[in-house]
């Protein structure tokens, strides 16, 4: 099938996905206006389920348009929220994390940096083919943060929510994704609209001076995907959008159990195809679940328009059982691929090698200008969680510029 790649070395997957990108991306540009998806199933296409949609907030994110001047608001960062109970009672651990998001929430309301919307890395359920498991377990949570604090929410989609099948037209997949689409139709951009990939989980989505791309990094290797997060960044207007945000699930770089020693295949194509893209367009940040700990790595790298940082969080402190660090991954290959660009990576925050000193948490972006600041929130007994030096649980996220420079979109 055309775009879906299964070679089981680097290099012949590496060659042939680029051969296939070239084709695709031609095929995607021609076909933009009309997207048509016929190996996956769109919302429209799916049996009719007994999924309950989540409630959309009564005031849901304003348009592109009318938030255009907006340059000072937060954003809340969190994934993995599936745990033993679903299916049969609301997940507990991850009622915790949403009390005190909304707690956080409160706290901001009428503040400069009030948090205008909700970021999930994915993850929702143990079993997304499952509707118990949406509809007991997950929806009433998010509805808490949707209809009682009017707060827009975006999930991407994780393997546990669609499956591990690693082809988008794969029937084991297709049921999971279809409760997906109803439990969110509300939530996420329709399909048809500007920012969405038609039949896949994929959209994007801008708010002020920051723009949010998600695609479904369990199909890494799915070209059209691949096409269509290239077109949407390569048409991105940056003088309106110097802040570009990509949430997927699995992670490019980890040094948990789905990371360290292992290289996942997800893993793999992120970091040969994707991560050069986003350091191409000057993305800002990464955000990422899977593996059930926080951890923080910054990619520092140079281009014709000087240097550039890019910030990854592994952020999987939703509710799911914890994950404990696993060892460090090997970056040899990442870093002589990446020499053009002086690529260096810094593994700046390590998760702890017990997974229960791994707290629950969720992340708080602060965006002011083109300048992001982060604050990590542990929760129940992870409250007073201070990864980062000298006990402190926030930083900017920016390196010093030379006297006189301006950072570059």
């Amino acid at each position: 099938m055309l775009g879906i790649l299964q070679d089981t070395t680097s290099r012949r997957r590496g060659i042939t996905m680029l051969a296939v990108v070239l084709i695709q991306t031609v095929a995607y540009q021609a076909t933009t206006g009309a997207q048509t998806t016929a190996h996956t199933p769109s919302a429209g296409m799916c049996t009719p389920s007994s999924v309950l949609p989540i409630a959309p907030p009564a005031n849901p994110l304003p348009s592109e348009e009318s938030s255009a001047a907006i340059t000072h608001f937060s954003f809340i960062a969190y994934g993995d929220t599936r745990g033993p109970y679903d299916g049969r009672a609301l997940q507990p651990d991850h009622e915790k994390v949403v009390e005190s998001m909304l707690a956080t929430i409160r706290s901001r309301a009428n503040g400069p940096d009030a948090v205008r919307f909700v970021l999930q890395t994915g993850d929702a359920v143990v079993d997304g083919r499952v509707a118990a498991q949406w509809n007991v377990s997950y929806s009433p949570l998010i509805n808490r943060l949707t209809v009682g604090a009017e707060m827009p929410y975006f999930l991407a989609v994780g393997n546990h929510d669609v499956t591990s099948a690693p082809v988008a037209s794969s029937p084991e997949r297709v049921l999971g994704l279809c409760n997906y689409f109803v439990a969110n139709a509300r939530l996420i951009p329709r399909e048809g609209s500007a920012h969405r990939l038609n039949g896949y989980p994929d959209y994007a989505f801008g708010f002020g001076n920051t723009f949010v791309l998600t695609f479904d990094s369990s199909i890494a290797d799915d070209t059209l995907q691949y096409s269509w997060v290239k077109a949407e960044l390569e048409r991105l207007d940056r003088r309106r959008y110097p802040n570009i945000v990509i949430v997927v699930h699995q992670p490019p770089i980890s040094s948990g159990p789905h990371g360290g020693p292992l290289l996942e295949p997800a893993s793999e194509t992120l970091r040969t195809f994707f991560m050069p893209l986003f350091r191409q367009h000057h993305v800002r940040l990464v955000l990422s679940g899977h593996d059930h700990l926080f951890e923080h790595w910054v990619e520092r790298y140079r281009d014709s328009s000087g240097a550039h940082r890019l910030d990854q969080f592994v952020t999987g402190g939703g509710g799911a059982p914890r994950y404990a660090y696993a060892g460090e991954p090997d970056l040899r290959d990442y870093l002589s691929n990446g020499s053009p660009e002086e690529l260096r990576v810094e593994h700046l925050v390590r998760p702890a090698p017990i997974a229960q000193r791994n707290p629950l948490h969720f992340l708080v972006f602060t965006v002011t200008g083109d300048e992001i600041g982060v604050e990590v929130v542990g929760v129940d007994q992870g409250r007073g969680f201070a990864p980062y030096n000298r006990g402190g649980a926030k930083m900017v996220l920016s390196d010093p510029l030379p006297s006189g420079a301006s950072r570059a979109p």
